[in-house]
């Protein structure tokens, strides 16, 4: 990027690019939003981007999928029950830490986790169903037991689909990792020298407690009967379904 990590770019025209393809487009399918940037962005609230997305996407009839930190989501829930009434919707919501303090420090100016776990709530009360991705995990940091078990009983309270999850750590690439360090200094002071010491400029930096948590990880979702083959999960998640046709078919069999 040629400007300051926080800085956001918007993508003044990305309505008009939506439209297009969504006229033109031959086969309905799942529209996802917030693979590379956060759809409820503080900036969201002055935009109204993504509002207007999801208008366009429930007028045209396409199901629609989001990750997000941000229990502004339910903003627009009467968009999302349109849509999943019609087609599906799935709200996909990433939760790193069991406490909020901890929340605070690692991912400020983003809603807390229990802000978080009730728009889960409220999205499963709904009849919406959500998905969480368990990322990323700071060893030293994040990467206990303790943590991994207080996520996992929020999804399980909340009765997600599904938990993605690629592993306990994180990915740094050049220019995010430097931003990274630069936080490690200000919130763990010399943290960063054991990173270095242990990880040097590696891009994957998984905690030495990977195996012992993925198996913590993998029971506790066996046991609850919740989805955590990541394959399986995007398949469901790109998977577009059409209530109505659903709904007629039932209608004739009766």
């Amino acid at each position: 990027m040629d400007h300051a990590f926080e800085d956001v770019a918007v993508k003044e025209n990305a309505l008009e690019l939506l439209e297009q393809e969504l006229k033109h487009k031959r086969k309905k399918c799942m529209i996802a939003l917030g693979s590379m940037s956060d759809p409820y962005l503080p900036l969201e609230e002055e935009l109204g981007y993504t509002r207007r997305a999801l208008a366009m996407i429930a007028r045209y009839g396409f199901g629609f999928t989001c990750i997000t930190k941000s229990a502004g989501i339910l903003r627009d829930l009467p968009l999302l029950k349109e849509i999943h009434d019609r087609t599906k919707c799935v709200v996909q919501m990433t939760l790193t830490t069991a406490e909020d303090s901890l929340c605070r420090k690692v991912e400020p100016n983003v809603s807390t986790t229990s802000e978080r776990y009730q728009a889960l709530v409220r999205l499963r009360d709904e009849g919406i169903p959500t998905v969480v991705w368990l990322c990323p995990i700071l060893p030293y940091i994040n990467d206990s037991a303790e943590n991994i078990n207080g996520i996992l009983d929020l999804c399980e309270s909340a009765r997600v689909k599904g938990v993605i999850c690629f592993g306990m750590g994180l990915t740094l690439r050049e220019g995010n990792r430097e931003y990274f360090y630069q936080q490690l200094d200000r919130l763990f002071p010399g943290l960063k020298q054991r990173y270095i010491r242990e990880y040097g400029m590696a891009y994957e930096v998984l905690s030495p407690r990977n195996q012992e948590l993925m198996d913590l990880f993998e029971r506790r979702c066996e046991k609850a009967g919740i989805l955590h083959d990541n394959q399986e999960i995007f398949a469901y998640l790109s998977a577009f379904e059409d209530q109505s046709a659903n709904a007629q078919i039932s209608l004739w069999d009766s």
